[in-house]
């Protein structure tokens, strides 16, 4: 379906019942939505896997404007305010009350400035392999570290000056270092995936919002629980960019959990330890 969110139509899809029969009552299930990474991609890396969920969630996908199925809206308005208060809108339209929200790389950009500019709004935040500042040269580092100085000077071309031309030589070497794992399932996902370039290039980089955000001193604020899963062998968004978002919050609401010889794609590496963690989290009552 699409949904017109702040005059922009976005695609939107929901998985799973809100309400679940149990015994002589309806269980209300809570709304887990799926903030997806990119930007430019769209939601379908979240499919089929986190359908798993559905027993104990009622699950909304969307794509971002400008990513994916969604309408464009003007290019002025992709920035991380602008997203996050499309989610709150969203939200409002859909009828949705403290939704718990998941965001993944990009995703998770979007999550931390949905919860710093509409504080008590969620019920939940899990934010995975993310960042609340963004280091352009622990990046280069750490593409050095998993890919050695032709990766490092890929990923130094692209994000330093994200362009087309410099945008598909770091896809085809950098982007399958993501991994740390290798995959033995099927690769139909990356046919099934969307991948609007025009919207990274408007926003990555040093010179772009991908260098000027900043929600370290915001994430004291945050007043909900929050979950914050890190791969220790991320290149993009390495280990220490998850330390510091669970530094920057408040300790009582903060659970931190580390995914060794995971990589940026922690649900692809791990999907048994990733999915147990997220399903405790939604869980608890705590």
């Amino acid at each position: 379906m699409r949904v017109t969110v702040n005059g922009v139509r976005l695609y939107v899809d929901i998985e799973g019942a809100g309400l679940a029969p149990d015994g002589p009552a309806m269980r209300e299930k809570p709304t887990l939505i799926l903030l997806h990474g990119g930007p430019g991609a769209d939601h379908s890396i979240y499919k089929p896997g986190f359908s798993g969920l559905s027993d104990i969630a009622q699950i909304v996908y969307y794509d971002h404007r400008g990513c994916g199925r969604s309408e464009d809206g003007p290019r002025e308005s992709w920035t991380l305010d602008q997203w996050a208060d499309d989610l709150k809108v969203l939200c409002d339209t859909l009828g949705i009350e403290r939704p718990i929200i998941l965001g993944t790389s990009f995703g998770g950009f979007v999550a931390q400035a949905y919860a710093t500019r509409h504080p008590g709004h969620a019920a939940k935040l899990i934010l995975i392999s993310t960042a609340a500042k963004f280091d352009f040269p622990a990046v280069y580092a750490a593409f050095e570290r998993v890919g050695g100085p032709r990766a490092s000077q890929a990923a130094r071309n692209y994000w330093s000056a994200p362009a087309p031309e410099t945008r598909a030589p770091y896809t085809e070497i950098c982007f399958p270092l993501y991994a740390a794992r290798p995959r033995t399932g099927s690769t139909d996902w990356i046919q099934r995936l969307i991948s609007r370039n025009e919207t990274g290039v408007w926003f990555n980089g040093p010179h772009n919002e991908q260098g000027r955000f900043d929600f370290r001193a915001a994430l004291g604020a945050v007043n909900c629980p929050v979950l914050v899963m890190g791969g220790e062998e991320d290149p993009i968004t390495p280990i220490a960019f998850s330390e510091t978002i669970a530094a920057c919050l408040p300790p009582e609401s903060v659970r931190f959990k580390r995914f060794a010889g995971c990589g940026h794609g922690i649900v692809g590496d791990d999907p048994e330890a990733a999915f147990a963690t997220i399903r405790e989290f939604i869980l608890d009552e705590a």
